[in-house]
C-alpha cells in the first residue's frame, strides 16, 4: 500500500488528462508527476531519506501539493504546519517532530531564521516566492537543475509513515497523530468509496490543506484520477462561481465556509446544480442549516464525523433527511460503541463516550506512548467526545466532554443550547460556553455572530432565548455579541480562548 505509486501510475495512463488547478497553474497528471518529480529528486540530492522529517509552512499552493505527493513518492515524513501559527507555536513543532529540513513561505523568512538557529536538527530548507535569502534557496532554483524522472524506488510498505499530522489543539496542547501509507491508502478507497468519487469527478477543496480534513477528497482524488481545484484562500462568491464554471461535483467545506455560501448574495442553487455532494467537515452545523440545505439542495448533503486519530462516521446523502441531525454510522471494517463512565455498552439514546475502531485507527502519538495508551485502551479509539445512537444505529453527536458546562450539579451540553439559539432570525453563528459562577458552579455564556445588517439587544436574546430552552439549567445568563470568533486552522471554534477572554 504505497500511496507513492498514483500518481506514476495516472501520468502513464493519462497523461494528458488535468489533473490540478491551484491558482494560475493548470497541470495535467503527466505535467504533474514531473513537476513532483523534480522536487522528490531535489529533496533526495540534500541527503533527506526515508522516515527523516520535512516539515512546511506554506498556505494553499502549487508547492504544497507538490510537497505531499513527493513525500509519498522517497518515504520522506511530511510535517504540515499551519502558516497562522506563532513563532513559540512553530518551534515546538519543528522540535517535537524531529524536523530536519524545511519548506516555507518567503514570508516566514525572518521567524525561521530565529527559530533554527535554536533547532540545531534542522540542516536545510527552501523558501517559496520572494527574494533569494541567504540561508535557503527559493524554490525555483532548488528544483531547476533537477530531473523530471521518477524518483529511485524508495521501498515503502505499508508500515512505513507518511506524514505527522498536528492536532488543531481545541482543547489543549497540539499532539502529533502518525498515519502510515495504509492508513492513507485507506483513505483513497474508503472516502471514495463513500462519496461516489469516480475518474470523471471534479473536486473543490477552498479550505485549507494544511490540516487533516482536506485529506478525505485530496487522497480519493489521486486514487480515482478526477480533477482537483484548489482555491488558495476561501471567498463565498469565487465558490459559487468555480463550481458553476467547473461543473464541480464533489466539495468539502467547514461549517463557516457553508454558512458563508448559503447567505451570500451569489448564492444561487441553480449555480451549484452540478454538485453531487456538499460535506460537512470540522466543527458541527447547526440543524437549522442542515436543513436550508436539504431545502435548497436536496439529495447531496453528506455528514461527517471524523477523527485524525482515525475513527469516522458518514451519513450519507440519502439519509441526510430521514435522519437529520445524525453524523452516521461507520462504514465497512468499522465499529463502534458508546460507553458509559463504567465502560459498559450505552442503551439506544442513552448519552456516553464515542469510542471506535477501524482499519485507519493510528499507530499512536508521535513520541507520546503516555497519551496512546490513554486514547486507545483494548483497540479501542476513545474520543472525548459525548454521544448516543438511536434505535437503528445511528450516531448522534452531542458535545465535547471538555465543553461540557455542569451547572448545579447538572451536565449541560452547549450544543443543545446553540440549537435554539441559531434559530434567532439575527443570528448567523452561536458558541455556547460555560462561565464560573459562585452560585451555579458555571453557567452557560453564548457568544454570537450577528447576519449583515441584523441587530438585537442583548437582554431581548437572553429572554428570547431562556423561554425556549428545555429545561432552567440551560438558561443563559449572558451573551456576548462579536464580529468573527478565534478560530484555528481546521475552521473550529475556540472555546477554550472565549472562556478565557470572558473571566478577564
Amino acid at each position: 500500500m504505497d500511496i507513492g505509486t498514483l500518481l506514476p501510475r495516472h501520468a502513464r495512463y493519462q497523461p494528458d488528462k488535468l489533473a490540478l488547478v491551484v491558482g494560475e497553474h493548470r497541470l495535467t497528471y503527466g505535467e504533474l508527476n514531473a513537476h513532483v518529480n523534480r522536487l522528490a529528486n531535489a529533496l533526495l540530492a540534500t541527503g533527506l531519506r526515508k522516515g527523516e522529517k520535512m516539515a512546511t509552512v506554506l498556505p494553499n499552493c502549487l508547492e504544497l501539493m507538490s510537497a505531499y505527493w513527493a513525500a509519498a513518492k522517497t518515504g520522506i515524513v511530511i510535517v504540515p504546519c499551519s502558516p497562522i501559527l506563532q513563532e513559540s507555536g512553530l518551534s515546538n513543532l519543528l522540535s517535537d517532530s524531529d524536523t530536519v529540513f524545511v519548506l516555507a513561505d518567503s514570508e516566514f523568512a525572518d521567524s525561521l531564521e530565529r527559530i533554527i538557529n535554536q533547532l540545531p536538527g534542522v540542516r536545510g530548507g527552501v523558501f517559496v516566492g520572494g527574494r533569494p535569502h541567504k540561508r535557503f534557496p527559493l524554490f525555483d532554483e532548488f528544483i531547476s537543475s533537477t530531473s523530471s524522472d521518477n524518483p529511485p524506488d524508495a521501498g515503502l510498505s505499508d508500515s512505513d509513515l507518511y506524514n505527522i499530522m498536528y492536532s488543531s489543539g481545541t482543547t489543549g496542547s497540539p499532539k502529533g497523530i502518525i498515519h502510515t501509507h495504509y492508513i492513507r491508502s485507506m483513505y483513497c478507497s474508503i472516502f471514495a468509496s463513500a462519496f461516489r468519487m469516480t475518474p470523471e469527478s471534479v473536486c473543490l477543496h477552498a479550505g485549507s490543506i494544511v490540516f487533516n480534513g482536506a485529506m478525505l477528497d485530496l487522497m480519493p482524488w489521486m486514487f480515482v484520477g478526477c480533477t482537483y481545484i484548489v482555491h488558495e484562500s476561501f471567498n463565498p462568491e469565487a465558490v459559487i462561481r468555480d463550481i458553476q464554471k467547473n461543473r464541480v461535483n464533489h466539495m468539502i467545506m467547514v461549517p463557516s465556509q457553508i454558512i458563508a455560501v448559503l447567505n451570500s448574495p451569489a448564492f444561487d442553487p441553480q449555480a451549484l446544480e452540478s454538485l453531487e455532494m456538499i460535506q460537512r467537515l470540522g466543527a458541527p452545523l447547526h440543524l437549522e442549516y442542515k436543513n436550508r440545505i436539504n431545502e435548497l439542495l436536496p439529495g447531496r448533503f453528506y455528514e461527517l464525523y471524523v477523527l485524525t486519530e482515525g475513527f469516522f462516521t458518514v451519513l450519507d446523502k440519502k439519509d441526510a433527511v430521514r435522519k437529520a441531525g445524525s453524523v452516521g454510522v461507520p462504514p465497512s471494517f468499522y465499529e463502534m460503541c458508546i460507553l458509559d463512565e463504567k465502560g459498559k455498552a450505552c442503551a439506544p439514546h442513552d448519552i456516553g463516550e464515542i469510542c471506535g475502531k477501524g482499519p485507519t485507527l493510528m499507530p499512536g502519538y508521535y513520541k507520546r506512548p503516555d497519551l496512546t495508551e490513554k486514547a486507545i485502551v483494548d483497540g479501542w479509539l476513545h474520543s472525548g467526545d459525548a454521544g448516543y445512537v438511536d434505535e437503528d444505529g445511528f450516531l448522534f453527536l452531542v458535545d465535547r466532554f471538555k465543553d461540557m458546562i455542569i451547572s448545579c450539579g447538572v451536565n449541560v451540553y452547549p450544543k443543545d443550547i446553540e440549537e435554539i439559539i441559531i434559530r434567532h432570525p439575527a443570528v448567523s453563528e452561536v458558541a455556547v460556553f460555560g462561565a464560573p459562577s459562585e452560585k451555579w458552579g458555571e453557567t452557560p455564556v453564548a457568544a454570537v455572530i450577528l447576519h449583515k445588517g441584523e441587530s438585537t439587544q442583548v437582554d431581548a436574546l437572553i429572554q428570547w432565548t431562556n423561554t425556549r430552552v428545555d429545561a432552567k439549567f440551560q438558561r443563559i445568563s449572558d451573551v456576548i455579541i462579536m464580529d468573527t470568533f478565534p478560530r484555528n486552522v481546521a475552521g473550529k471554534i475556540l472555546k477554550r480562548e472565549m472562556r478565557e477572554v470572558y473571566a478577564e
